[in-house]
């Protein structure tokens, strides 16, 4: 049953990551930068369906062809991921602008609740825009990035296996003469 479920999500993985051509199809969102909301009300729970990004969004990345990527300010440009630039780490934020310089494309980045925009990036960082926002769901990813999260799916697995392992060794079973009667004793009809 656990390698089941084991291979399930691996192969859910790596088919997304084939059929959506990005190394990144699905991220949670971790910080609050394209919530246009005031305070606390970026957590997600409270205005689940604005046309922006929340704290705790599952994100679903598809990797696209820059020249497929729509630049506008809020809210009708695209929802693109990029590699920082001077880092691996990745950013979500909405193209805003799309530039050309000596040949090579740059758009020009904002998350929606941010003050101003951010420094161009080359498209080469581009992973891919986002195609789907599923609201709470990324939660669960972002709970299970520190160790409590690592502890809480320990468990899980450890309660999976009682329940499908050892429950069923410790059940009644009905005593043998009992069930050597009932086959033996002739149906009435």
């Amino acid at each position: 049953m656990i390698l089941l479920i084991i291979a399930v999500v691996f192969g859910f993985w790596y088919g997304s990551r084939l059929a959506l051509n990005t190394q990144y199809p699905m991220l949670a969102v971790a910080s609050g930068s394209m919530c246009k909301l005031p305070g606390s009300y970026c957590d997600g729970w409270s205005h689940p369906f604005e046309r922006t990004l929340h704290v705790g969004d599952l994100i679903v990345v598809e990797g696209v062809d820059v020249s497929d990527i729509h630049a506008a300010p809020y809210p009708d440009g695209d929802i693109i991921v990029f590699h920082q630039l001077y880092s691996e780490e990745l950013i979500v934020h909405r193209a805003i602008e799309k530039r050309t310089e000596n040949g090579n494309i740059y758009f020009v980045t904002k998350g929606d609740g941010n003050a101003g925009p951010d420094q161009p990036i080359p498209a080469s960082h581009v992973i891919g825009k986002v195609i789907l926002r599923i609201p709470w769901i990324g939660h669960l990813a972002l709970i299970m990035r520190n160790s409590s999260g690592i502890y809480l799916i320990i468990a899980l697995i450890a309660i999976l296996i009682v329940v499908e392992l050892i429950i069923p060794v410790f059940k009644e079973k009905k005593p043998e003469t009992e069930q050597k009667e009932n086959v033996n004793k002739p149906s009435e009809t």
